[in-house]
């Protein structure tokens, strides 16, 4: 169990890091981090790192989740999220409770099944989990408000932008050995896409395991 002062001063670090939107910061604060990591690493659940997950995964450090979850907290409506690359489920937590509908996506069938099971003991009903290649997106419930791609591609995934709504918000890596966070935005039938800061992710692949 966590103290609330050790989740203060992981609010406080997001904060001096640029994290501004208070909606975002109490979530951070309200989500129990080590949950979604092994026993083992509980003792590093809020420091600002990414951390082993197992399947050669990693849970993003808080700071780009909060930032990742800021910037799509931004768009005209919150209905309808894709998020691809669930992971351990912390990213979709947190963005469950400021979404209506989560739906997320994970090729790694091993983390399908360990992350089904927390959703459901951490009481989190709108996240709609599936087993598949995220690549393509899922274009038969599109649009979505926001897509939130949380591994990096070689290049921009341009196949997901029909999938935007307008207003719509696609948040993503891009890169190999240098990558980079990026966001492209629809506003009817232009898209405006903007160079944010350099990062650090496990790459995007296609196919199921």
């Amino acid at each position: 169990m966590t103290s609330a002062r050790t989740r203060a001063r992981l609010v406080e670090r997001l904060r001096a890091q640029g994290i501004s939107n208070e909606q975002v910061l109490a979530v951070i604060a309200q989500v129990p981090r080590h949950e979604f990591i092994d026993e083992a690493l509980s003792h590093k659940a809020y420091d600002d790192t990414s951390l082993p997950i197992g399947f050669g995964q990693t849970i993003s450090q808080p700071y780009i989740v909060a930032r990742m979850t800021e910037l799509a907290v931004a768009v005209p409506e919150r209905k309808n999220v894709l998020e691809i690359g669930t992971g351990c489920g912390y990213q979709t937590t947190v963005l469950s409770k400021l979404f209506k509908t989560v739906h997320t996506i994970e090729r790694i069938g091993g983390l399908v099944r360990n992350t089904r099971e927390r959703l459901s003991r951490l009481g989190i009903h709108n996240a709609r989990l599936r087993h598949a290649d995220g690549s393509q997106g899922l274009p038969e419930l599109a649009p979505f408000d926001v897509i939130l791609i949380t591994a990096a591609a070689p290049i921009v995934p341009e196949n997901l932008i029909s999938q935007l709504s307008n207003g719509g918000r696609l948040i993503f890596p891009v890169g190999s050995q240098e990558q980079e966070l990026r966001m492209i935005e629809r506003r009817g039938e232009d898209f405006l896409e903007s160079r944010l800061e350099k990062v650090n992710f496990v790459p995007l692949l296609s196919g199921i395991s």
